[in-house]
């Protein structure tokens, strides 16, 4: 495996926030397995460790499960609720990742999920939207989008089978913000 420096992305090293406002965490599900359910979770915090190498960076991530958006309130009330998601026991989604590998605009970055008490692997792969100044905070900001699923069986959230598919896309859109 070749090792790639940041100069194959032109980020500064050190620790990148989240920009919360130009951020967002989404998802697809099947309803009765004929037509998909999208939503979003609202709150969402992350952080970008920009090493010396892809191997020496890292990136990890929390999702309020509580600020579950799906545009029907009820809807979300519901899965909130412990015969479903179950925030009370499971308030929060939390990511690690354990190895990012890539060129250019795209890139693997794999990692570990929590939901609840159950930890899983899990890859997503990424597009390097590129890097520009805001005029609005004059930092830069580094635009990435990563997709992948998960099978929600394997974090023991079985319920509504047949109602709800078991699989779950995911997309998350986030910009980071330089250092300093």
């Amino acid at each position: 495996m070749t090792t790639e420096t940041t100069a194959a992305l032109p980020l500064t090293g050190g620790r990148w926030e989240i920009d919360p406002f130009h951020s967002s965490a989404g998802f697809t599900i099947r309803h009765l397995g004929i037509s998909k359910v999208r939503g979003a979770f609202t709150r969402v915090d992350a952080e970008l460790d920009v090493g010396e190498t892809l191997e020496t960076s890292s990136i990890t991530a929390t999702i309020d499960l509580s600020s579950i958006e799906t545009g029907n309130t009820d809807r979300d009330a519901h899965v909130l609720a412990p015969d479903m998601l179950d925030v009370a026991r499971r308030p929060a989604m939390a990511f690690r990742s354990t190895r990012i590998t890539g060129e250019g605009a795209d890139y693997s970055l794999e990692g570990e999920l929590t939901i609840g008490d159950v930890t899983r692997p899990v890859t997503l792969e990424v597009e390097f939207g590129g890097i520009e100044e805001s005029v609005l905070d004059q930092r830069r900001h580094a635009g990435f989008e990563a997709r992948g699923s998960i099978r929600r069986s394997d974090f023991g959230l079985g319920f509504a089978p047949g109602i709800l598919g078991d699989v779950v896309q995911i997309v998350l859109d986030v910009q980071f913000m330089e250092p300093g």
